[in-house]
């Protein structure tokens, strides 16, 4: 008998694997440290603006979020027509190869990179053009540039790279656009951006105000910790966030999420606060782990690279023994979020544990 038969292209499409919570141990206090989450509650006023919000739940969202649409193109010094609102930073990049890709058409980005870029490619019927990161895990600009041809439509440049770390320099990325044809869209994904600490930080926004085929997307579900309410947006030339807002999904943002969103707006400074109390352990726990012997990538989000190869697995579950959840890459590597400070000093305790254990000559050592 027949039935109804999904895309073919379906049936390349990678899972998305979410951090996975913590298992609960007698006697053992666990931390979630797999998915890049803010460690800290809500801002000043945001659980006051959300309850407010929520008495209003019959009644459909602003479709166009004009109230946050405004805020945000205020802020970057943009019109709130060069502003796209999504579900999240990642929905507004789906929407994005939605409105410039057609199948067939290739999408260039590095690899490894954020897993959900070939889901969104894939889906889209697209092909997708991965890139090596360099031995640092950083973009090599150099081969990405070599890998734009006539059917690349779309660049995408994740900085700082997730799960890697390292951020893209702004004169690096500024060399890389002038070798990058006109028509080829270049989306730069700055989810992390607010813990880069670099000499020469990438600005997205001012580049996508500068150049015709820059768009910059970003997020408040790292920084701002609202991850639980899904909220990410575009700025970018006014026909490409166009095109955009026609893909997104109808009352998308809901109503909750644009209120808390525009709430913490209001108290950035407590916010910047919080971050550099983030960016401080971050170094702490980058300078204990290479004091153990880790070569860390430079660090440039709210996260730590470990390059484990075929340990990837044995060190997830040595530290999901010791109470923290990391995020496994198969083979590759692990990701750890930087959390609360008890949770970072338990990190540091299992990670050289596990040197003492398992890698006496380092990553490749069977021990």
């Amino acid at each position: 008998m027949s039935s109804p038969t999904p895309r073919a292209a379906l049936a390349g499409i990678p899972a998305y694997v979410p951090g996975k919570p913590p298992t609960a141990r007698p006697g053992v206090t666990a931390y979630k440290l797999s998915s890049n989450e803010n460690p800290y509650p809500p801002l000043s006023g945001v659980l006051e603006a959300v309850a407010a919000a929520a008495g209003s739940m019959n009644r459909y969202p602003d479709m166009a979020s004009t109230a946050l649409r405004e805020a945000l193109a205020a802020r970057a010094g943009v019109g709130i027509d060069q502003v796209a609102t999504g579900t999240g930073s990642v929905a507004v990049i789906y929407h994005l190869l939605q409105a410039f890709c057609d199948p067939g058409d290739e999408v260039v980005h590095a690899w490894r990179s954020f897993e959900a870029y070939p889901i969104g490619i894939t889906a889209q019927g697209a092909t997708s053009v991965p890139v090596p990161l360099t031995s640092d895990g950083r973009h090599d600009l150099e081969a990405m540039a070599a890998a734009v041809t006539d059917r690349t439509r779309v660049v995408l440049l994740c900085s700082p790279n997730n799960p890697t770390g390292p951020a893209l320099r702004h004169a690096d990325v500024v060399a890389f656009l002038d070798h990058v044809p006109g028509q080829v869209l270049v989306a730069i994904d700055e989810a992390y951006r607010e813990f880069v600490r670099d000499d020469d930080p990438l600005d997205g926004v001012q580049l996508a105000k500068e150049r015709e085929n820059v768009v910059a997307l970003r997020t408040f579900a790292k920084a701002y910790g609202l991850a639980g309410l899904r909220v990410g947006y575009l700025i970018g030339p006014e026909p490409i966030a166009a095109a955009v807002r026609a893909c997104s999904l109808p009352f998308g943002v809901s109503t909750i999420a644009q209120a808390a969103v525009l709430a913490s707006l209001g108290v950035e400074d407590e916010l910047m606060a919080r971050v550099e109390a983030l960016v401080a352990e971050r170094d702490r726990v980058t300078a204990g782990l290479r004091d153990q012997g880790w070569a860390v990538p430079d660090p440039q989000g709210n996260f730590v690279w470990l390059d484990l190869g075929a340990r990837t697995t044995d060190f997830a579950t040595f530290a999901e023994a010791a109470g923290i959840t990391v995020r496994p890459f198969v083979d590759d590597g692990v990701r750890i979020s930087i959390g609360e400070t008890a949770a970072n000093d338990v990190l540091l305790g299992l990670a050289g544990d596990f040197r003492k254990v398992h890698l006496r000559n380092g990553p490749g050592d069977p021990g």
